[in-house]
């Protein structure tokens, strides 16, 4: 019998295919890619004609070594890896590695691919065997290479000119400054006020609905133009003073289209909206649903879906919702994304008679059942007939067009797909008051007469453009051409694994990290992170892919001008950098303009200090012209409308802060920043200063007695003991308490702390109120009770002094009653320490 051998790259892919070949077939698995580039420079060599030096990867060996002695038993080898352009380029490693090893002389090798791992789509393609695509190896080897230049070639610049940096990425920049330049717009956006003005009224019948202001003055009203709260009082009296009537009613039918099947960005999309689920998570799971058989390839661009899977679509259609949600032709989808690549089915079901819940559909994994569920779903609604809406819009006035109020009403008379799936969109725009357009209208007739029963004017902010989600993120670098299926998801976490953003609810955020090698590359490398460029570039890569563009040509034109760009940078200093940095992002950091630069730290003893961003180990931050003089620093974050935290870390930059002397003794008095926060602290009385002259003087005599001592074989006499120094007093500053609040007054009283509040009256004790470890605090005959937070340590009385203690010891009796109260702590007792065994000499 001829022996088979069929290369997957993952185990579990090759289990489910293994099913349905039969015997004299072996399946192995690569376990993903099996080599890469070398990890480091030189691994692509321009001046060589491009050649690429690879290497196993660092969990390949193993399995490699188990293919090899595989591939000597069988008669034919058959490459079964995915059908896009990563899987080719896996079947096109494990061939090259077979043949540098001789191991494929003599033998078939066969290239095999699916849509789907079905027992007929496995065996039709089986049936259907071709040789390697060189086209897709060559546009894989053309975005490997490009990938690796523009990394190894621009990252080192990074580190040179901007310290804290980490690395550039060709595809990964262009993203990174599609957020950085969304909180740009979000940084300068000013909002604007404006007001609606919507009535409650009632039909002859006393029916009620609500109608919103849409003209006033006989003129159409934009959303700002009643911009103020005396504006919209003005147009609710006008409203008042009117005899409202029904005066024009427009009735039309809309038809809703469902949205067509999954490609691989929507679904990142819906899943991320529904689901909550990441890019990199969404294709995690739909990678397992796939080699379980479950779905088609989910790494596509085209939207169309097969004869038979339509056929089957409509078969369930009939079957779970009746006639009338099956429309008279299949629905034909066209792919709107640029650049698109219809290389593939849409994501689907393998078969839709497998429902969501039902026996055969995923249901051991709960995130396989959830996502399996919305591809059923979405794709069974793209077969489903159009929902149906009757809308009306209503006019009312009083017959000029000096009001005119519009009411708007909308009914599903079919719900068509909306029984099964609804698309979110847009999970970009705000949040809605309220959607007009599904409200039912009472009967109105024109002509009408109406009764005004309130007109309330609401008032409203515009609202800053939203950070991006991931969604959103992807769905704009679908929009631009930047970017592929298989791209996205790593594209995304690239930037979270640099640090280059955060997400704050699911949205990204870009670091000050992010944002300098943003602003960097943008002015010295425009032209690469430019969209339309990086857009054409992926162009130029599917033209390879195509077989249209020879691959080292394009290679070779696009190093030309990248390795000029970079040549143009050497001689580029710190200080050029940190120019540009500071004019571009400066407005940002400082919208202010000069007078939000001027630095208070150093304003009273400088004078001149002026904000600006600067470049240091860890990355940008703000600091002092004056430095080092002065060492004010803060994070590269837009300063709040307060201005607190400038006014704190400003108090605290040049510390310690004299901030004068005690009366009467002229100890200093200071404000300081130490581990655990801020703190004053007073300097001891001249007078509490130890002479040291004494101790010196007794310290020579005893070095002298040493001597002597030695000389003559005698003890040594003890050494004199140095007088210890007075330590001053500090106190921490209380919560709530602002550095750049505390003045000598303030300072006094916290450094007089403990202070007496006075004798409790059972005990005639003295209580006292201090500030601890662990925060404000009354004491009393050897027991502590916690002030509350919004209470001041520095004027509670003598009732709430006692009101606390007895709270205090009656917790502590309730404790101790039921056998909680804390123990008091033993000593450990001192092991004597174990006498090392002493090693016996060996003898010569």
């Amino acid at each position: 019998m001829t022996q088979n051998l069929v290369i997957v790259e993952s185990p579990a892919k090759a289990k489910t295919i293994g099913k349905y070949l039969g015997p004299g077939f072996e399946v192995l698995a690569s376990f993903g890619h099996v080599r890469d580039l070398v990890g480091k420079d030189g691994s692509v060599l321009p001046d060589e004609d491009f050649a690429m030096r690879w290497q196993l990867g660092e969990r390949s060996a193993k399995h490699v070594s188990d293919i090899k002695r595989a591939v000597k038993k069988a008669d034919a080898v058959w490459l079964a890896p995915d059908p896009d352009r990563e899987g080719e380029a896996i079947a096109w490693h494990v061939q090259e590695l077979l043949e540098e090893d001789g191991l494929l002389a003599g033998k078939d090798v066969h290239r095999v691919t699916f849509n789907e791992i079905t027992k007929t789509a496995v065996q039709k393609a089986f049936q259907n065997a071709r040789g390697l695509d060189k086209p897709l190896i060559e546009a894989y080897l053309a975005r490997r290479a490009l990938d690796y230049l523009v990394g190894f070639t621009l990252s080192p610049v990074l580190w040179r000119k901007l310290p804290g940096s980490k690395s550039a990425g060709r595809v990964q920049s262009v993203a990174l400054r599609l957020i950085c330049e969304r909180e740009a717009e979000i940084e300068i956006f000013k909002a604007q006020e404006y007001w609606s003005i919507e009535t409650r009224l009632h039909t002859p019948e006393g029916a009620p609905f609500t109608a919103r202001l849409t003209h006033l003055a006989g003129n159409k009203l934009g959303k700002l133009d009643i911009s103020s709260e005396a504006d919209a009082q003005k147009a609710v009296e006008r409203i008042r003073h009117k005899n409202l009537s029904v005066q024009n009613i427009e009735k039309k039918q809309v038809r809703r289209n469902p949205a067509p099947p999954f490609i691989t960005s929507s679904l990142q999309m819906e899943a991320s909206r529904k689901l909550g689920f990441s890019a990199a998570h969404t294709m995690r799971v739909a990678q397992g649903l796939y080699e379980a058989g479950y779905i088609t390839y989910m790494r596509t661009d085209g939207t169309t879906l097969s004869g038979e899977a339509v056929a089957q679509a409509r078969s369930v259609i009939k079957k779970e919702y009746g006639d009338k949600y099956v429309p008279e032709a299949p629905r034909l989808y066209k792919s709107k994304a640029k650049n698109a690549q219809e290389a593939h089915e849409a994501i689907r079901p393998t078969d839709l008679s497998k429902i969501p819940g039902r026996q055969g559909s995923p249901m051991s994994d709960e995130n396989q059942r959830r996502l399996y569920e919305l591809i059923w779903k979405r794709t069974v609604a793209s077969q489903m007939e159009n929902a149906v809406m009757d809308q009306m819009a209503v006019d009312i006035s009083d017959g000029t067009d000096d009001v005119i109020l519009r009411a708007n009403g909308s009914v599903v008379t079919f719900d068509g797909f909306l029984t099964l799936y609804q698309e979110n969109d847009n999970d970009d725009a705000p949040e809605k008051e309220g959607d007009e357009n599904d409200r039912r209208l009472p009967p109105l007739n024109q002509g009408d007469k109406t009764k005004l029963v309130d007109v309330k004017p609401d008032q409203h902010f515009t609202q800053p453009p939203p950070r991006y989600t991931e969604a959103s993120l992807v769905k704009k670098m679908e929009e631009l051409g930047i970017g592929r299926p298989s791209t996205y998801a790593s594209i995304l976490q690239v930037l979270r694994d640099r640090n280059y953003v955060t997400m704050d609810s699911r949205r990204f955020i870009p670091q000050d990290r992010g944002r300098v090698v943003t602003t960097f590359l943008t002015n010295f490398f425009a032209r690469y992170v430019d969209y339309d460029f990086t857009a054409n570039l992926e162009e130029e890569l599917d033209a390879i892919a195509g077989g249209h563009v020879q691959w080292k040509e394009a290679l070779r034109q696009f190093w030309v001008d990248f390795k000029a760009a970079v040549d143009q940078t050497k001689e580029l200093t710190i200080t050029d950098v940190i120019n540009h940095l500071d004019e571009d992002l400066g407005p940002h950091f400082f919208p202010e303009g000069d007078a939000s630069r001027k630095c208070q730290a150093c304003a009273e003893t400088h004078g001149d200090g002026r904000l600006g961003l600067k470049l240091g180990k860890f990355g940008a931050f703000i600091g002092c012209s004056n430095y080092p003089e002065c060492k004010f620093t803060k994070p590269l974050v837009v300063p709040d409308k307060e201005g607190d935290e400038d006014s704190d870390a400003a108090a605290l930059a040049n510390e310690p802060k004299i901030l004068g002397e005690e009366p009467g003794t002229g100890r200093t008095v200071s404000l300081r920043r130490g581990p655990y926060g801020p703190y004053v602290q007073i300097d001891p009385a001249p007078t509490d200063i130890v002479d040291l002259g004494p101790y010196e003087a007794e310290l020579k005599a005893w070095e002298e007695a040493k001597k002597a001592a030695k000389a003559e074989g005698k003890k040594a006499p003890k050494k004199p003991k140095k007088p210890t120094a007075p330590k001053p007093k500090r106190q921490g500053l209380p919560k709530g308490l602002s550095p750049a609040d505390v003045t000598l007054e303030k300072a006094l009283s916290l450094l007089a702390l403990p202070r007496d509040v006075g004798e409790h009256p059972e005990t005639g004790k003295m209580i006292k109120a201090g500030i601890g470890r662990f925060g404000p605090f009354v004491q009393h005959d050897g027991k502590f009770a916690s002030i509350p937070k919004d209470e001041d340590v520095m004027t509670i009385g003598m009732n709430r002094a006692v009101d606390l203690i007895a709270q205090k010891e009656k917790r502590d009796a309730e404790k101790a009653a039921k056998g909680t109260a804390p123990k008091t702590a033993k000593k450990p007792v001192k092991k004597p320490a174990k006498k090392k065994a002493t090693k016996k000499k060996k003898s010569a």
